[in-house]
């Protein structure tokens, strides 16, 4: 976390530099990154819970017991419960989005249908690490380093150039590889919250078994195609103020990284993960 945080801040030093060149002010080249990384947080949440269609969950019935777990793992974990929503995602996962005291976490009714109480418990704790450890906050400030990052090297690329349109396609390659470089350290500070949420999941619920059961569930349904989830979404529809399934077979790629489980990639393909692998979860959970 030191280095890649290091490293981060590095780069934010070269956008800060760029924006010093193009406005003249130290102030307002910060005031500027602070309204673009609110206007980041605020648009990803609204975007996130949009995608999935979330609803706010239902006190009652099978979620009061849902309502009643996170009420007492939030006090444990010291801190304020957060505003619980469900979703049909046609796979189980759940996320969470927000900061330490506005917090949202969002649970697939295919989750809640396929895990066990001990196993959802696990699950939700590690969403609700997620907020206490204000690991979306920092997430959205990596990703809009590395937006900021992308502009300020199309900025440079064009007035470094001739302004014409071969500056302009230059400018948005180089825009486009210097974020997809960034991105990478960003995406590792994802893969080691993951295990830090695991790890102060396991420390809440007193043992880190029934998470590492829920994850070889949600994994094996996943791998499968999710013909499991989809029988449970079929269960619960009619549950949820006709709430309908997505039939993309999950959340989209944005949202997938903020979910409990993000799926399993080649070995190039793992530099751009955002979680990662799963046995190692299990295995970490389990020792």
């Amino acid at each position: 976390m030191l280095i890649v945080g290091a490293v981060l801040f590095a780069f934010y030093s070269v956008v800060a530099l760029v924006g010093f060149m193009m406005f003249g002010s130290v102030p307002l080249v910060i005031g500027l990154t602070l309204l673009f990384i609110g206007f980041q947080y605020k648009v990803g949440k609204w975007a996130a819970l949009k995608s999935v269609g979330a609803e706010d969950m239902p006190e009652t019935g099978e979620y009061g017991q849902i309502h009643n777990r996170v009420e007492a793992l939030s006090r444990d974990m010291g801190i304020e419960k957060p505003r619980l929503m469900v979703a049909e995602m046609g796979v189980p996962n759940a996320f969470a989005v927000g900061r330490k005291g506005a917090g949202t976490v969002v649970v697939s009714q295919e989750l809640i249908d396929l895990l066990s109480a001990d196993e959802r418990d696990g699950v939700l704790a590690h969403e609700l690490a997620h907020i206490a450890n204000r690991d979306v906050v920092l997430m959205v400030m990596g990703q809009s380093i590395a937006s900021l990052l992308g502009i300020a090297a199309q900025f440079a690329i064009l007035f470094a150039g001739d302004r014409d349109m071969g500056s302009f396609f230059m400018a948005m390659i180089v825009g486009n590889l210097v974020n997809m470089v960034a991105m990478i350290f960003v995406f590792a500070i994802s893969r080691y919250r993951e295990y830090v949420a695991d790890a102060d999941a396991k420390e809440a619920i007193g043992t880190g078994d029934p998470l590492a059961r829920a994850l070889e569930k949600i994994k094996q349904a996943n791998e499968a195609g999710s013909p499991g989830a989809a029988a449970a979404g079929g269960r619960g529809r009619g549950r949820g103020r006709g709430r309908q399934p997505r039939q993309n077979g999950g959340p989209d790629e944005k949202v997938s990284a903020l979910c409990i489980f993000g799926g399993e990639r080649g070995v190039m393909a793992k530099l751009f993960s955002t979680h990662p692998p799963t046995e190692k979860r299990i295995e970490r959970l389990r020792s």
